[in-house]
């Protein structure tokens, strides 16, 4: 991309419809990125003070200790029967506190975001919408001993025969695969069912996997460090060759979470033949699973962790815009709480002193009913500052890879500090195409002074608006 001419003048706005430059070849392959990627928890000290900028979190120092107390309670298993209420304007942190939060928790705890309009469902009742986030929040992880066969695939030849049952075509009769660890090699004659799951789980030659004796199950651990200097697009797991044989006694651990385990026993697989294929096509996407299910679920599991065998997880439940959940789901909501197996509620709103929905006269402190919030932590997150925001733009912008002319912190900084951090936020990528355009590597003022012009942060829209009504009751007077 070549830079921008010496005699173009700087102050001439670039024509957003202008034509962009041909695309050119890379072997690069972007990815996206998520609004909270940058969040890697909430970055405390060992004394559990906020440190400046830490684990990516700019300002919210006095909610970022509460939450930090928070955690030290989850920890120590103090924490069960209440929930944590964040409070706050829009765009003040809420969101990334509830995931900096699960972070904080470690990387194999579930976490399980919603929001309150979701339990309004054609399909499900609203209880139930919320009893199935409870269960996917809480973790299972099995921890046992299984034979299997373990090692980096060395040959990977699927074995065609005729078809017996039509006269066209061919099927997979057998496959070879190959597995090699530091003391051997072994080869083995598989099943085509599972070169299905070889498939499904996209192995290759060089991928280091396990296939479980007695099911056949095959798991995909990660590339062999062999490839590790070879250019791969993915972002890549790479593993050390196996030690000891092929053929070995192997402790797994699996995490999975009780949805789950409800899923799969509230829909149990059918029979092979077409009818029963057809029938799982036409069913419904959603089905209700029974109370008496998910007793018998939690039978089982108890049995495990009493056994040892299993340890339960408790992950974090997330409802976002808590507000538009009616009176059962609250009431439901307490129940819940106090069930015996319940992960951390972290719950969030804008809303002050509002109607609870469901109802025609209780008004609520954040629309939610007084016995709930007695059982809730309440903390509140702070509108940032300008400092803050430029602090945030420039995270966002080195984040995404993005190169920041002289003076275009300082105007996004402003933006945000009149309008909202969410609006300057979303600036940052269409000036970024627009510098493109105009073939310069960095995003200039006068490319956030056009993208200012072409979308409108919501005030100015509702300023204009207003004036639109204001014009047309005079005109109609």
């Amino acid at each position: 991309m070549k830079a921008s001419t010496a005699g173009a003048s700087s102050s001439a706005p670039v024509a957003h419809n202008a034509v962009p430059p041909p695309p050119t070849t890379s072997a690069s392959r972007s990815s996206r990125i998520a609004p909270h990627s940058h969040i890697k928890g909430l970055g405390l000290n060992a004394e559990g003070y906020a440190v400046s900028d830490g684990a990516g979190f700019i300002g919210q120092t006095e909610a970022r200790e509460a939450c930090g107390v928070v955690v030290d309670l989850v920890k120590s298993r103090k924490f069960s029967g209440r929930a944590l209420l964040l409070v706050g304007p829009p765009g003040t942190g809420k969101t990334a506190l509830a995931l900096a939060i699960s972070q904080e928790l470690g990387a194999k705890v579930p976490f399980c975001p919603m929001v309150g309009s979701e339990v309004y469902s054609t399909e499900v009742k609203k209880t139930e919408v919320l009893a199935e986030a409870f269960r996917r929040a809480i973790g299972l992880r099995i921890k046992e001993t299984k034979e299997v066969y373990e090692g980096e695939v060395t040959e990977l030849t699927p074995t065609e025969s005729e078809n017996p049952l039509s006269g066209y075509g061919k099927t997979v009769s057998h496959v070879i695969v190959g597995l090699k660890t530091v003391r051997g090699t072994k080869q083995l004659r598989l099943d085509p069912s599972i070169y299905e799951a070889i498939l499904k789980e996209k192995i290759q030659v060089g991928d280091v996997i396990y296939v479980e004796a007695q099911t056949g199950a095959v798991k995909r651990v990660g590339r062999s460090d062999a490839y590790a200097s070879s250019y791969d697009l993915e972002a890549e797991t790479y593993v050390p060759l196996p030690k000891g044989d092929v053929h070995k006694r192997k402790e797994l651990v699996q995490d999975v979470t009780l949805g789950d385990l409800d899923a799969a026993n509230a829909r149990p697989q059918g029979g092979q033949d077409i009818m029963s294929v057809m029938g799982s096509l036409v069913k419904s996407g959603r089905t209700e699973i029974t109370e008496k299910l998910r007793r018998e679920v939690n039978r089982v599991v108890k049995g495990y962790v009493d056994q040892g065998v299993a340890e339960v997880v408790p992950g974090v439940v997330f409802i976002d815009e808590v507000h538009m959940l009616d009176i059962e789901c609250f009431t439901y909501l307490n129940a819940l709480l106090e069930s015996p197996m319940a992960p951390t509620v972290v719950l969030a709103t804008n809303r002050g002193n509002a109607l609870v929905r469901g109802t025609t006269d209780i008004y609520a402190p954040h629309g939610i009913p007084v016995d709930l919030l007695d059982r809730c932590l309440i903390v509140r997150t702070a509108t940032y500052e300008k400092d803050a925001i430029s602090k945030v733009v420039q995270l966002r912008a080195n984040v995404e890879g993005l190169k920041l002319g002289e003076g275009v912190l300082e105007r996004l900084a402003q933006k945000g500090h009149e309008s909202s951090l969410r609006y300057a936020l979303q600036l940052l990528t269409p000036a970024s195409i627009l510098a493109s355009i105009a073939g310069r590597k960095q995003i200039e003022l006068e490319d956030i002074d056009e993208m200012g012009e072409l979308f409108l942060d919501a005030k100015t829209s509702a300023d204009i608006i207003g004036k639109h009504q204001e014009a047309a009751t005079a005109t109609a007077s």
